[in-house]
């Protein structure tokens, strides 16, 4: 199926990345408009409260310079904290706290009310000037003493100040989600595709392999057939056939891991490639520890090493040397590692070698790592990577297996 718009002649599939990048400058830009309307309705809702405290303030100094009352504990219950929201804190000229409104001390005791309020005070300072009360004689208009207003944000202005922070959050998480469930639908759907088209090509195979093992019996029990030997290396590759169709028809199931000779098992299958590659290619497998063990699915195993090492093949153009080691590691860890003396990697792409459709070969779909790693960390719950790769150099590729 096409996904070309008919009317734009655009591919989606090929833009995709493009239509990423756009999606997401779309979002940065809704996001930092939130953020900037948001801060503009702060900044308005603090010049309001800042002008709220200011009113209050000079309604405080009026009254109590017409009236000469000096009770300003009434005058600011009554006049300057009839505001429940905006917390303040209403000091004198040497500092000293004479009232405060909209601080909440439940659960603080009376002797630690004290200590309590100067630590918010000394943050009301560091957060806003204070609001200037200056009172003054009446008969000589002279300031006989001068207080202060310190106030912060009200809570629900706290609340709008964080509000965007806190939605783009729970957009995050949410658009986090949808793509993690999107690429994992869109996985699951892709295996589905595989697993269907693996197992539809074992049983196509079955049927020529069948035809090819009965001439086999028939080269067999011909007394003409001289070459005895090409029938024996005959009988390898349709059985070599039989395995690889054993290995599709099982692709989706759950593979039965048994403990292994590993030294052994890949010596068999350096014995079966030799014949079939290049003879300049020097392939030497050892065992630093003797009888050394692993669970493995012995196809499968066999399927990874293969692709290995007809990949270090490639890289040496035929010509070269593959060296194969095995070696016990801590906490029941196997190690294998497979070096070649090819051409190397580039530093740039080597965190791109398992990707699916990566490959360097003009031929090939490049999806021969990409099966060695799924077998390798999902059917046999180890880990595969590039250990070290230099450019002219060669490449060393690691497997870790359980005991």
């Amino acid at each position: 199926m096409s996904t070309t718009n008919k009317l734009t002649g655009f591919d989606i599939y090929s833009n995709k990345s493009r239509i990423k990048w756009i999606v997401l400058a779309f979002s940065v830009v809704i996001s930092f408009s939130s953020i900037f309307y948001t801060s503009i309705l702060v900044e308005q809702l603090q010049d309001r409260e800042k002008r709220q405290i200011e009113l209050f303030a000079k309604a405080l100094e009026y009254t109590v310079n017409e009236s000469q009352n000096n009770n300003l504990y009434f005058i600011t219950e009554e006049i300057l904290f009839q505001n429940n929201s905006i917390p303040t804190i209403l000091v004198d000229e040497n500092d000293s706290i004479t009232s405060y409104r909209n601080i909440d001390l439940d659960g603080v005791s009376e002797s630690q009310t004290y200590n309590t309020l100067r630590d918010r005070l000394e943050s009301m300072k560091g957060t806003f000037d204070p609001v200037e009360i200056r009172l003054r004689d009446k008969d000589t208009n002279e300031i006989y003493d001068v207080q202060y207003i310190y106030y912060e944000n009200s809570f629900l202005l706290t609340q709008l100040t964080y509000y965007p922070y806190i939605q783009l959050s729970v957009i995050a998480i949410f658009a986090f989600i949808s793509y993690m469930a999107f690429n994992y639908s869109k996985a699951a759907e892709q295996n589905q595709v595989w697993v269907g088209l693996a197992k539809e090509t074992a049983h196509q195979l079955g049927t020529p392999i069948s035809s090819l093992m009965a001439w086999m019996e028939y080269f067999k029990d011909d007394e003409d057939f001289k070459n005895k030997s090409l029938i024996d290396e005959l009988d390898k590759d349709i059985r070599k056939l039989q395995v690889i169709t054993e290995r599709f028809s099982n692709i989706g199931s759950t593979p039965v891991l048994n403990n292994e000779a590993l030294e052994p098992l890949i010596k068999n299958i350096i014995a079966y490639l030799k014949p079939r590659i290049s003879p300049k290619v020097n392939i030497s497998v050892l065992a630093l520890t003797p009888n050394i063990m692993g669970m493995v699915n012995p196809p499968l195993f066999e399927w990874v090493i293969e692709n290995l090492c007809k990949n270090a093949v490639d890289s040496m153009g035929g010509s070269g040397s593959i060296f194969i080691n095995i070696l016990k590691g801590s906490e029941k860890r196997i190690f294998i590692d497979i070096a070649d003396t090819g051409k190397g990697i580039q530093k740039s792409k080597i965190k791109q070698v398992f990707n699916p459709g990566f490959t360097t070969k003009k031929r090939g779909w490049g999806l021969g790592l990409t099966l060695a790693k799924r077998i390798i960390e999902v059917y046999h719950e180890g880990k595969i990577f590039v250990k070290v790769s230099e450019e002219g150099q060669g490449t060393t590729f690691r497997i870790v297996l359980h005991n």
